[in-house]
């Protein structure tokens, strides 16, 4: 689900759903950070992830440097395949 702030933010944001979670965990818990540094974590993973697609997308020189919505899925799945699989 898009934010209601910016209809745009989950294609900019590929971890939109990471933030939200993190900012309703923090309202949920009085903003005690403590409680939720698994939803930090995830946040961080995501970032780092999908950081390093944009990365390797751009050394290549794909663009968009950030996949679109609609390959996002597909290109998790390869990176999950290629890490597990191939060790």
């Amino acid at each position: 689900m898009p934010s209601l702030k910016n209809p745009d933010a989950e294609r900019n944001n590929p971890c939109l759903k990471e933030q939200e979670a993190s900012y309703k965990c923090l309202d949920k818990n009085g903003f005690d950070a403590e409680k939720c540094e698994l939803y930090f974590d995830n946040y961080n993973t995501c970032k780092k992830f999908w950081g390093k697609v944009s990365k390797d997308r751009r050394a290549k020189g794909l663009t968009p440097y950030l996949p679109d919505l609609t390959e996002r899925e597909h290109v998790k799945q390869e990176y999950l395949k290629n890490v597990y699989f191939t060790s």
